[in-house]
This record gives C-alpha cells, sequence and structure tokens, in this order.
C-alpha cells in the first residue's frame, strides 16, 4: 500500500501518467496517508476519510491530498520527494466513548466534535500514534485537538465535558524512500 502512495505521488509531481492499479485488495476501509520529511520524520501532511472507500481509489486520492493540499503545509516539490516516509493508516473498531476521557493513550485515535465560541459545530481527530508522539497524556491531547479544530477561546472543564467523542484503532504500515527506491529496483528486475 505504501509503495503505491510513492508511486502516486510520484507520477503526480512529475506529471507522469496514474501507476497501474495495484494487486493488493481493494476492500472498503476508512483510511488516512501520512507523509514526514526528514531524518527527524516532521509532519509533512496527513489527511484522510472516516468514510468507507475501495483501498485503490482512497489511496490515490488522499497520497496526493495529503501531500498538496494539507492547509497546514505548502504544496510538496519534487526536491522533497527523495527525504519522504508515508504512512497508511486503516481505520477500525470505531466506538463512542462515555465521555472525553473514555479512551486509552498509544491504543485508540480519537474524533471529537464540539461546538465553538459561536455556537457552530466542529470535529478534529489525531491518528492513535499523535498523543504518544508528542508526549502528551489525555487532557494534553483533548486540548490540542481544541485547538486544532479551530477553538480559540479558553479551554474549561466544561468545554471538554461538553465534547461528543469516537474512539477507535488503527492498522498502520509504514515506508521510507530507501525503501521504496529498494522495491522499485527489485520490481524492475521483475519486468525483465
Amino acid at each position: 500500500m505504501c509503495y503505491y502512495c510513492f508511486d502516486v505521488l510520484y507520477c503526480h509531481l512529475f506529471d507522469l501518467n496514474p501507476p497501474q492499479s495495484p494487486k493488493f485488495t481493494n476492500d472498503l476501509h476508512p483510511l488516512f496517508v501520512t507523509w514526514k520529511i526528514g531524518k527527524d520524520e516532521r509532519l509533512r501532511g496527513c489527511i484522510g476519510t472516516f468514510n468507507e472507500m475501495e483501498l485503490h481509489s482512497g489511496l490515490r486520492e488522499y497520497s496526493i491530498t495529503s501531500a498538496m493540499k494539507d492547509s497546514r503545509f505548502s504544496p510538496m516539490t519534487r526536491d522533497e520527494f527523495q527525504h519522504l516516509k508515508v504512512s497508511v493508516s486503516i481505520l477500525c473498531h470505531f466506538e463512542d466513548g462515555d465521555d472525553y476521557l473514555d479512551w486509552d493513550v498509544g491504543r485508540h485515535g480519537i474524533r471529537i466534535e464540539f461546538c465553538n465560541e459561536r455556537g457552530s459545530k466542529k470535529t478534529a481527530t489525531f491518528l492513535p500514534e499523535v498523543p504518544t508522539a508528542q508526549g502528551w497524556d489525555k487532557i494534553q491531547t483533548i486540548d490540542s485537538l481544541l485547538r486544532k479544530g479551530g477553538y480559540k477561546g479558553s479551554v474549561t472543564p466544561e468545554l471538554r465535558k461538553s465534547i461528543r467523542l469516537v474512539r477507535y484503532q488503527s492498522e498502520r504500515i509504514s515506508v521510507s524512500y530507501q525503501e521504496y527506491i529498494n522495491h522499485c529496483r527489485i520490481r524492475s528486475q521483475g519486468e525483465n
């Protein structure tokens, strides 16, 4: 799956025809594609969907969307390609939480729904690995997620208690650019 994401992004960046459909399963799943860059693996883009999509079209769409349209970053460039790592997260086991603390750090991703200062409903999510990577506890994660979702006011215990939380798990695989290049070499030898 990750090799396919690299293929898709490469074709997009270098104005080539899209790659052929991959040979892996095309089952329906919610998914996210995450790009990181550099030796310190800084986040470079992460977008996905909670709607079930066929894997082939979902990975094709979100490989490009997360690289080119994540509003936190400028669109990815050709020069960055060789410094990337991609992760694909297949989401599963969705459950409504009893409250904003009804989830486990490192095990669950969370999606919250809340009302902003103007009363508009907003949502935001963190994949399961985010709080652990940031060293956050549950409260820090919730507060950071409120900020990610655009909440600008004071975060109070009352606001936290008003959150609707859905927890989920994910199966995640990752591939670096070097692993991708090695895969391409093996793949090209098989074609000869």
